[in-house]
């Protein structure tokens, strides 16, 4: 597999996922096929489970992050580094809680918010209010 140039994408999770969503979609097949209502219930479980299984190896690092890999990452037995972050723009990450890193605003570079005073109860009349900070309350 390694003599290919381009990154196919070959994965532990893919062809598993492969594997199991075609044996559902042949039970599944057969159910229409004879009208069994049990079949094609099987058979739609059994798509179900794979693609479920095809995540959980995703998330287990047994997949791919989106775009291009590294060429020392093709081979499909080579698990992916970056799977316990979360990959930027994948569904999958998204959907398991990864790659949300929240960053505060000294990481971001933004300026921090000014801080905010908040008026106390007042004293009585003659202090400015919040509204009316030009002169005495009547």
């Amino acid at each position: 597999m390694s003599a290919h140039q381009y990154d196919h994408g070959h994965t532990v999770a893919g062809w598993t996922g492969f594997g199991i969503v075609t044996a559902g979609a042949a039970v599944l097949a057969l159910g229409v096929c004879t009208g069994s209502g049990v079949s094609r219930a099987v058979g739609l479980g059994i798509v179900l489970l794979g693609l479920l299984v095809t995540w959980a190896l995703h998330l287990a690092g047994w997949g791919k992050p989106t775009g291009r890999r590294p060429r020392e990452q093709w081979d499909w037995w080579v698990r992916d580094p970056g799977a316990g972050d979360g990959h930027p723009g994948c569904l999958g990450c998204r959907l398991a809680g990864r790659g949300r890193r929240r960053t505060t605003a000294a990481e971001s570079g933004a300026p921090a918010p000014a801080p905010v005073s908040v008026p106390g109860p007042r004293s009585g009349a003659g202090e400015p209010g919040p509204v009316d900070a030009g002169g005495p309350v009547r």
